[in-house]
């Protein structure tokens, strides 16, 4: 594993393959998210992963706008890989950053493959209310956790994090890590838009969904155009939220099939 440090951000680099992967994971993970698709990727393509911008509880707590974001995006791939277009492979928040990188910079991205996140904010997003409950409550929560910081704010993160599950180390798992959430609810109360493009894939576009959880993060319409879009495919497997934690050998197939054009 080769390791570099570009815009303060540890970046690892895994495989000799002519084509570049670059992973970006979501909440409340870091570049580990994705060890089981690295294994199994690195053969055959170059995988680029890092740690997202103030998710590093060894780095400096710090709020990252989304433009913030896209530039960061954009200082690392130009580094990784300066002649070539990358394919993006994104989770959860990991969405919502590559999907602006995407939109902002489609000359530099040949494939997406997005895991979970979807055209979240597009008109076709209509969610019944138990879910759009449900989503409102523990984004709040984060937001309120990164606002009070400290001790108490770790804690707060923590118990949410222990409430869905998640298989990340929870002493990694801090407040800083809830910018994302304190912003979106920010934009709202003060009625200013965020600023953020819907993705609308001009490339191959691969998507996964998890059936099994108490919300979703997609339209009906976005898988629809999908698997009606020559070289895109959209799938729904019976996982939670963290369908490549949920189900690895199922992932891994089909991001390989549909990579090798199969």
């Amino acid at each position: 594993m080769e390791k570099r440090e570009i815009h303060g951000i540890d970046v690892f680099i895994e495989g000799q393959g002519e084509e570049t992967i670059v992973m970006i994971h979501g909440w409340p993970d870091t570049y580990r998210l994705w060890d089981q698709q690295v294994e199994v990727l690195k053969s055959k393509f170059r995988c680029v992963r890092f740690t997202l911008p103030g998710f590093d509880i060894n780095k400096p707590r710090k709020l990252y706008t989304l433009q913030d974001e896209v530039d960061i995006f954009s200082e690392i791939i130009d580094t990784v890989s300066p002649d070539k277009k990358v394919i993006l492979m994104l989770h959860d928040w990991g969405c919502f950053f590559g999907y602006q990188y995407y939109m902002l910079n489609q000359n530099r991205v040949s494939k997406v493959i997005g895991i979970d996140v979807g055209d979240v904010g597009s008109k076709d997003m209509k969610l019944p209310l138990s879910m759009v409950l449900f989503a409102a409550g523990y984004q709040l929560w984060l937001a309120l956790a990164w606002k009070i910081g400290g001790k108490t704010g770790d804690a707060m993160t923590r118990k949410m994090a222990k409430s869905f599950k998640v298989r990340a180390d929870l002493n990694l798992i801090h407040s800083g890590m809830n910018y994302a959430y304190h912003l979106r609810w920010k934009h709202f109360f003060l009625r200013k838009p965020q600023g953020n493009i819907i993705i609308d894939p001009a490339c191959p576009m691969l998507f996964f969904f998890g059936r099994n959880k108490p919300t979703m993060f997609h339209s009906e319409a976005f898988v629809n155009r999908l698997n009606s879009t020559a070289g895109s495919r959209a799938i729904g497997m019976d996982t939670g939220h963290w369908i490549m934690l949920d189900n690895p050998e199922g992932v891994n197939s089909e991001i390989l099939n549909w990579l090798e054009g199969r």
